[in-house]
């Protein structure tokens, strides 16, 4: 028993001591003790004290069928034990990667049907661009690299995909690509000048990007990297028809659209893709990662017009035709059958259409909590919405006081038992998918709870710095 009463204690010393996390605030370096998750089962997560925890993070836009799904595990350990991993490299394959191609390329709009398998969304999104570079520089084009993203994009840590982001407060001592990376304004509507319509700030945003395609030189410009909705930026909804007015503008100057649909891809927005389905747009690629494997394996990819492929393979191939990108665990089977396991579960039990039936209802729910006065905007669309605080009126960027109210609010609600997301002055909401009605009352109810909390201590003059007490 003794034992037992120490391993957790021992266990966040060892984390404190030894692990550097993503994210890391390396000025408090191993001086915050981690929130230690030892178990996780449905729509909750339990800590090394005992403490359960409703999710409304879902593991970090993760999780689609559940915490806890024996027949995802029993897929993991079935493959490993046949066969756990071989090259991809070459002309190798396996089963459960060659199977997987084939059900994303019949999921995928249009002709994206060629699949290049990685690791995670940061090597999926690292993996489109470059092809982008090959596609032109195949086709006889390579000085047409230029890439174009947006303010407040998030599209991956690796080096181009962590040039192609656009979050401010993300970028610290690292090198970024800036010779050929280029940022638009972030579509949000909640930071739009006062007055303007979101007709005329789509029209705005639009005739931006023909602005600086012009600047660059439409002969020079790959392509435009987008989130149909702006994650961890902020879940940024663009106006209505800003993503097909954008593509119309990328089919004018022959310039590739990406969607990075590594968060609303599998389900988040009630389809395994939303591009078409919610947006009306066919890019010429899409990128997943995430809940493709509902977060039981790490795994990417990258789906690819046929147009695109046919454009520099066979016939058309260059005379060293070697597409030298992709990884030592692309295509890994364990986690390909994970994500075949995932997709005839989410087939079964009809989570996209779940998804589309309670989603509304969140939002209905979430826009309810817009009665508290430090609430600036709620905003999202099915499970992926956000609550921005607010202490004053709308700025170009958050205040210190209004971040410190969202810290203040992620503190309440982690007391109360919900853990949610905060990212400078909001709190992010990306719960697992199989979340019902009565979880979702219980998800606004705590919010509820601790917005008030966050108010009273507000009007009372307390600070509400993120370490201070409650009054």
């Amino acid at each position: 028993m003794k034992q037992t009463m120490q391993l957790p204690q021992q266990e966040a010393r060892n984390d404190m001591r030894h692990l550097l996390h993503p994210w890391a605030n390396l000025a408090t370096l191993g001086e915050e003790a981690p929130l230690v998750i030892t178990d996780a089962k449905g729509t909750r997560v339990t800590d090394n004290e005992g403490r359960t925890y409703l999710d409304a993070i879902g593991g970090m836009w993760c999780v689609t069928v559940g915490y806890g799904c024996a027949e995802m595990a029993d897929a993991i350990r079935d493959q490993a034990m046949r066969m756990p991993f071989y090259t991809p490299f070459g002309a190798m394959t396996n089963e459960s990667a060659a199977r997987l191609a084939t059900r994303l390329a019949a999921l995928s709009p249009g002709d994206l049907n060629r699949v290049h398998l990685t690791t995670c969304g940061s090597t999926a999104v690292e993996s489109a661009l470059r092809f982008a570079h090959y596609y032109f520089g195949a086709t006889g084009r390579p000085q047409k690299k230029h890439i174009i993203s947006r303010k407040d994009a998030y599209h991956g840590s690796t080096y181009l995909a962590a040039s192609a982001s656009g979050k401010t407060w993300d970028r610290t001592c690292f090198q970024y690509e800036s010779a050929f990376v280029h940022h638009l304004t972030a579509p949000n509507r909640y930071r739009k000048p006062h007055g303007v319509s979101n007709e005329r700030f789509c029209e705005w945003l639009v005739a931006e990007f023909e602005q600086r395609i012009h600047a660059i030189g439409p002969e020079n410009v790959a392509c435009f990297i987008a989130e149909p909705i702006l994650a961890s930026g902020g879940v940024i909804v663009p106006p209505p028809g800003y993503h097909a007015a954008m593509l119309a503008v990328c089919r004018r100057h022959d310039i590739l659209y990406i969607s990075d649909e590594v968060v609303t891809g599998f389900g988040r927005l009630g389809h395994f893709f939303a591009s078409e389905a919610e947006f009306g747009i066919v890019p010429d690629m899409i990128v997943t990662a995430k809940g493709l494997t509902s977060g039981y394996q790490p795994l990417g990819a990258l789906l690819i017009s046929e147009r695109l492929v046919q454009a520099v393979s066979g016939e058309h191939a260059m005379p060293n035709a070697t597409f030298t990108n992709g990884f030592t665990y692309s295509g890994h089977p364990v986690a390909c059958a994970a994500a075949l396991v995932n997709i005839d579960i989410m087939e079964r039990e009809r989570i996209c259409e779940h998804v589309r039936e309670v989603g509304p209802y969140f939002m209905r729910k979430l826009r309810q909590l817009q009665r508290f006065p430090i609430v600036g905007d709620i905003r999202g669309d099915h499970l992926m919405a956000c609550i921005e605080c607010a202490h004053d009126e709308v700025a170009d960027i958050p205040s210190a006081t209004d971040i410190a109210i969202a810290q203040r609010v992620d503190w309440h609600c982690q007391q109360l038992g919900l853990l949610v997301r905060p990212y400078e002055s909001m709190c992010i909401l990306s719960p697992p998918l199989t979340i019902g009605r009565a979880e979702i009352d219980e998800l606004c109810d705590i919010l509820g709870e601790a917005l008030a909390k966050t108010q009273h201590e507000l009007e009372c003059g307390e600070c509400v710095a993120e370490d201070s007490q409650p009054c």
